[in-house]
């Protein structure tokens, strides 16, 4: 009996009951039951023939036993709930699931920890821990998405800001992943694992969505350097010192197929233009710079924000030279003045023009912004001054 099977069902089941009943808590205690079931009958009566409705079965006997215990109190509530719970439906319930986690009353973080819980599979201590933050503290974040979910109302609507909403989280979960805004670590890959994961079911749920392949394709292409950003000790390498042999030539040409079906379908999308360059950066020889700021320039125009921005400098740079991107960088002060992101660009940015005394001073700025331990010790290196 595989593991990854009941991993695989856990959230589709978890849908149907929420669906059902809509008691979000005692929906998941119910499932967990019904999988603990699985794991201990399975190994020794086999796996049934549909091994989803068995699960359903006996994870809604559970709540129809829990809502008989408080059959007096509740019973209006529960003359629909005490049916015999019908044939299981051939769909997939993981979509309904991932909008309700990732409802517009929460907040992200909120979003993101509730998610990873009831779609991801992760237990309160690993996502605790993929945050750090105690486990008590990532229970109560948790505890209280489920109350607001509960008070502002079960809604699975399929609407675009609603997919937004939920793209968004996905996108989140896995930047998270690949460069740990906290911590010893520069990556973590249960959790970049986990959001193509999730955004693989997405795909296979909305498989004519751009954006959703838009996506997919921006996380296969950027996972794919993955075993080349960090060196002995787990140092930081940046992009354009990267060891190429390393990168995943699997992954590139799945996500360079991705996106290049979904910018001949149309309408464009943030994450298409992002996994487009992405796709350009991951081409052998020379990067072709002045499509990547093409690319930028037309991002900009679809979804401006300051990290747009913040990246197009240096697309600016590259193509216009380094006083150009400075330029442009100096219309963020007010956003990103406390980013590291806008202090190591900046210092970057310097040294290409030859200004190594101001680039050190920058990127030290950036080292004492940064959380992230392998950032920081990057960033103190490059400001040391060279002899």
């Amino acid at each position: 009996m595989s593991e990854e099977l009941l991993r695989e069902l856990a959230p589709r089941v978890l849908g149907v009951l929420v669906r059902r009943y809509g008691q979000f808590d005692a929906c998941e205690d119910a499932v967990q039951e019904a999988l603990l079931a699985a794991a201990t009958q399975w190994p020794k009566e086999g796996v049934p023939d549909n091994p989803k409705g068995w699960l359903v079965t006996v994870a809604s006997r559970r709540m129809i036993d829990e809502i008989r215990s408080e059959e007096a109190r509740r019973r209006r509530e529960s003359e629909h709930a005490l049916e015999e719970p019908p044939a299981v439906p051939d769909q997939d319930d993981t979509l309904t699931l991932l909008f309700l986690c990732c409802h517009p009353s929460l907040t992200p973080a909120s979003q993101i920890a509730l998610t990873l819980r009831a779609v991801g599979g992760l237990t309160t201590a690993e996502i605790a821990g993929a945050f750090l933050v105690p486990e008590p503290t990532m229970a109560q974040r948790i505890s209280r998405a489920k109350a607001t979910i509960k008070k502002a109302g079960a809604t699975f609507e399929l609407t675009p800001n609603r997919l937004d909403v939920v793209l968004h989280v996905l996108y989140l979960i896995f930047n998270e992943g690949y460069t740990a805004t906290s911590g010893p670590d520069l990556q973590r890959a249960d959790l970049t694992s986990e959001a193509i994961r999730l955004t693989r079911t997405v795909r296979r749920l909305l498989p004519d969505d751009g954006e959703v392949a838009g996506l997919l394709a921006l996380m296969l292409l950027t996972d794919a350097r993955r075993t080349a950003r960090t060196g002995p000790g787990g140092s930081l390498v940046p992009l354009a010192e990267q060891d190429r042999s390393l990168w995943d030539k699997d992954l590139i040409a799945e996500g360079v197929e991705l996106v290049t079906g979904a910018l001949s379908a149309g309408p464009l999308g943030a994450y298409q233009l992002q996994a487009a360059i992405a796709a350009v950066h991951s081409e052998e020889g020379e990067t072709d710079w002045p499509q990547i700021l093409a690319l930028y320039e037309l991002l900009a125009r679809i979804a401006p924000g300051p990290m747009v921005t913040l990246n197009q400098a240096v697309a600016v740079a590259m193509v216009h030279g380094p006083l150009e991107g400075l330029a442009l960088l100096g219309t963020l002060e007010a956003e990103l003045a406390e980013h590291h992101r806008l202090h190591a660009v900046r210092a970057h940015l310097l040294e290409m023009a030859g200004r190594h005394e101001e680039a050190g001073a920058a990127y030290l700025r950036a080292a004492e912004l940064t959380s992230s331990l392998p950032e920081r010790r990057y960033l103190e290196e490059r400001g040391r001054p060279r002899s």
